[in-house]
């Protein structure tokens, strides 16, 4: 994952449509490949990392874990640590990160007439 440079102009027309537009804003919160997939996965409640890691084969450790950090950070989703032998973490959505249910119902089934669509 690259960030942009906080000094560039593309920064900045970045950061001006964020603000005009909350739909851009939202989608740089809940876009991207693995955000929406972590999301859904924990729509049906609680995982453990090693939960969300076998659900998508996929990710390597390293982007399950960015990724988790930038939706905690972003109050999506909260992680609880308890002070067990081995450490136990679970992770869960926040009452905001429950309300994308909807939203991630509406772009599956978008998604899903978009693909019949582009059938050949």
């Amino acid at each position: 994952m690259t960030k942009i440079k906080e000094t560039s102009t593309n920064f900045e027309n970045k950061k001006l449509l964020e603000d005009e537009c909350l739909e851009v804003y939202a989608s740089g919160i809940i876009g991207g490949q693995w955000t929406l997939a972590i999301c859904c996965y924990l729509i049906n409640g609680k995982l453990r990392f090693g939960e969300l890691k076998k659900c998508m084969p996929t990710i390597t450790e390293r982007m399950l874990t960015l990724q988790l950090r930038k939706l905690e950070k972003n109050k999506i989703i909260t992680r609880t640590v308890y002070a067990e032998v081995p450490p136990r973490v679970e992770y869960e959505l926040t009452a905001i990160g429950y309300q994308l249910g909807t939203i991630i119902g509406e772009l599956e089934d978008w998604g899903r007439k978009h693909k019949e669509l582009m059938k050949p």
